[in-house]
């Protein structure tokens, strides 16, 4: 196989990881595309989440800048936002009832990232996929119970049964994805 056919079927992740340079285009574009995620937002008039396609964007991360380079690019996204950049879908950013679902982002493309990479089943994504949404929901949840002082139950119909269909969305988005990659790495 030749030089150049190698590094054609190596895909968009592998082009992202060849050079640092690369990597940092890779981390600073999911970055990016998280937070137009959360400019594509629709408030819900119960709750003080709203859907947005934050968590698409970081499951994507994850499948195709792997686990390390994922959870970079939230955690750019977060650092951003931290410093005034109006990027959080939520008013009162890190801090407000919805931090707990930003602060989750790096742990879930880290989760993703390491578990599962373009090409890998429908049947190995699906629970890699479920268990970081169970992430995001599970600190966004119990964040946003204790900023706002409500129960367990009470945190779940505001935080997690509302994005449920979203959710599965977003899943069936990704799965498809992996199992059949328009990129890999």
């Amino acid at each position: 196989m030749s030089a150049h056919s190698t590094s054609t079927a190596v895909g968009l992740s592998g082009w992202v990881r060849a050079q640092p340079s690369h990597r940092v285009l890779g981390i600073a574009a999911f970055a990016m595309l998280t937070a137009v995620g959360a400019l594509i937002r629709i408030p819900l008039p119960f709750t003080p989440v709203p859907i947005t396609l934050q968590t698409l964007f970081v499951l994507l991360a994850g499948v195709y800048l792997g686990g390390r380079d994922g959870a970079l690019s939230q955690l750019a996204y977060l650092g951003l936002g931290a410093i005034g950049l109006p990027l959080f879908a939520g008013s009162a950013g890190l801090f407000g009832a919805t931090g707990g679902f930003l602060l989750s982002f790096p742990i879930a493309a880290l989760l993703v990232g390491s578990l599962l990479k373009p090409g890998d089943s429908a049947w190995r994504a699906i629970p890699v996929l479920v268990a970081a949404n169970l992430v995001i929901f599970g600190l966004g949840a119990s964040w946003l119970a204790r900023t706002l002082d409500v129960s367990a139950a009470q945190a779940l119909s505001l935080a997690v049964v509302p994005f449920l269909p979203g959710a599965a969305l977003k899943l069936a988005i990704v799965t498809g994805l992996v199992a059949r990659p328009p990129f890999t790495r």
